[in-house]
């Protein structure tokens, strides 16, 4: 992970400096997103049985094709001339994180037992954002198995309202003699 910083912290340097850091995130994790929706295009990039040629070939043809900022181009072929393209997902996580740190963004995974209306995620996100003191982005999924509730993560923030937490917290103080 710390490769995959260095050359994130590169690229958000220039991203600032020129003031084009957002856009080269997007180009970043969605080059990303690509090679793992793409299995076979990721393993004609990685797989050393094609040479360096034909993979830079490649590369240079589908950033051609998505139109890449200069930046993020100049990036990709250094990964893969490094034999570090299979360290981009990394790369763009980090930069991600970087860009969020920022604009003061967090960045919250939050499951619940059911699905939430827009209006109870909203005042969810704004409760967050009072925590944090940042502005708070969630991604929300749904999991059955935590009976009722929501457990919310920001950063290392762990906010567990599920009622398995409380089932589990109650049948421990029960084993444990402790009166309620």
């Amino acid at each position: 992970m710390a490769v995959a910083r260095r050359y994130a912290k590169a690229l958000l340097t220039i991203g600032r400096d020129d003031g084009n850091y957002k856009e080269y995130g997007e180009g970043l994790s969605g080059f990303s997103h690509l090679l793992e929706r793409e299995r076979e295009l990721k393993d004609a990039l990685l797989n050393p049985i094609h040479s360096l040629e034909e993979r830079r070939k490649l590369l240079l043809r589908i950033i051609e094709l998505l139109q890449m900022p200069t930046m993020v181009a100049n990036l990709l072929q250094l990964l893969l001339d490094k034999h570090r393209l299979n360290a981009l997902p990394g790369v763009a996580e980090a930069y991600q994180q970087m860009v969020d740190e920022v604009e003061n963004v967090s960045r919250a995974r939050v499951t619940a037992a059911i699905y939430l209306e827009d209006e109870i995620r909203e005042r969810l996100r704004q409760s967050l954002e009072k925590l944090t003191g940042k502005t708070v982005i969630m991604n929300v999924t749904e999991d059955p198995g935590i009976l009722g509730g929501v457990v919310a993560r920001v950063g290392d923030l762990v906010l567990d309202g599920s009622v398995r937490s409380q089932i589990f917290s109650l049948r421990e103080s029960l084993i444990k003699g402790e009166v309620l």
